[in-house]
């Protein structure tokens, strides 16, 4: 029999996640705050930040057994095979040390068609991790970036503490459905995680899949959050939801970027354009959901003689105009093409299975890249700069 002990789970054990909401079964990780929540247009949004890309349980122990109780909900298609059970990655002194599961769980059924949502609940279930040194040792429980997680209890063989304080920089990120971690197969493999590995820094991930929409509640967030380094990943949403003309993005960049200011007015802020994506370099959207060959595709309905209409081409040439325009008042604003991360080359080699996200293989691709490019030496995220 095992001595547990029960350790609550309180914000601070809770990394990479600005908002802890207490559920009838215990409590559910936010990664926007209940003002911004109050403002969400639609269901698409609450689902996105409530799927805990990049947050994680972080403590000291010596525990050579843990246990994490959950109640997941999981995202399935109608027409498609269910859902897999979400991946937690385990992190030991900073290296991978081993992965698990929970089984059982609410799904929740999506009809890309309609838009409309069906809910089957299902039982908790328990992730389990033994054999641990039983050394004192700095612990990290990756939760799955693909489904909601109500976290319900967290037990141990013995004491938890908390995690001691590295004076690592606080890197904020904003993105799209590439940067929470779309078709990458775990929580440490989506490319902000693995960016934030290699660069050192810790990681608050608002990758928000389908909802990198400039929307100003977003700003707003990332305004009053502190940060040491801060990014943004912007376009290929705007383009794949047809949601604005040409005539309404450069105000509504400029707009994002001066709440950002408002509340770091030198903070490194780099911008980031949308990598190559063929299915949309120069068709705007909107995108349709094909399922032709029992998986889900996508297909651009755009005209692309509509000179109005955003395509990542157009995007690209607007951001690099703007940031290059701002920088003249602003020395710590920075662009980055998002084709250097991935590009013509790297589609040849590692295509887009979907024709929309990359999968695990691009993901580490994208962010060993980021890493070279922001943290690296001459980056605007370089050690030299921020706090």
């Amino acid at each position: 029999m095992t001595d547990w002990i029960t350790t609550s789970i309180e914000p601070r054990i809770l990394r990479g996640a600005l908002d802890m909401e207490r559920t009838a079964h215990g409590v559910l990780p936010h990664r926007l705050p209940a003002r911004a929540r109050k403002q969400f247009p639609d269901d698409a949004i609450a689902m996105a930040e409530t799927k805990p890309s990049g947050v994680r349980l972080a403590f000291r122990t010596r525990a050579t057994v843990v246990e994490l109780d959950v109640l997941p909900t999981k995202i399935a298609y109608k027409g498609l095979p269910g859902p897999q059970d979400g991946v937690y990655d385990l992190m030991v002194d900073g290296r991978k040390a081993a992965q698990a599961t929970a089984a059982g769980g609410n799904v929740r059924t999506l009809d890309m068609t309609t838009g409309a949502t069906d809910v089957t609940p299902g039982p908790p279930g328990t992730v389990r991790f033994a054999g641990l040194s039983d050394g004192a040792k700095d612990v990290e429980i990756w939760l799955p970036h693909g489904e909601m997680t109500e976290l319900i209890a967290l037990r141990t063989d013995a004491p938890v503490e908390d995690a001691v304080d590295r004076g690592r920089r606080v890197w904020l990120h904003h993105g799209s459905s590439i940067s929470h971690g779309s078709s990458a197969d775990s929580p440490t493999g989506i490319w902000p995680a693995l960016a934030a590995a290699r660069g050192g820094v810790e990681l608050v991930n608002l990758g928000l899949g389908g909802n990198a929409l400039l929307d100003p509640f977003i700003a707003r967030t990332m305004r009053d959050t502190p940060a040491d380094l801060i990014s943004i990943k912007i376009g290929i949403n705007l383009v794949n939801t047809d949601l604005m003309r040409l005539r309404a993005f450069a105000p509504a960049v400029h707009g994002f970027l001066d709440t950002i200011r408002d509340g770091h007015p030198t903070t490194p802020l780099l911008v980031v354009s949308p990598v190559l994506c063929p299915l949309q370099e120069d068709t705007p959207g909107p995108l349709a959901p094909d399922f032709e060959g029992g998986s889900m595709r996508f297909l651009a309905m755009g005209d692309p003689s509509d000179p109005s209409r955003l395509t990542l081409n157009v995007i690209r040439a607007e951001l690099s105009r703007i940031t290059a325009q701002r920088a003249d008042e602003d020395p710590n604003l920075h662009y980055l093409d998002g084709r250097s991360l991935y590009g013509e080359a790297d589609f040849a080699e590692l295509p887009l299975p979907d024709g929309l996200h990359p999968d695990t293989a691009g993901h580490r691709r994208i962010g060993e890249r980021f890493a070279e490019c922001a943290f690296g030496a001459g980056g605007p995220f370089a050690a030299d700069t921020g706090r």
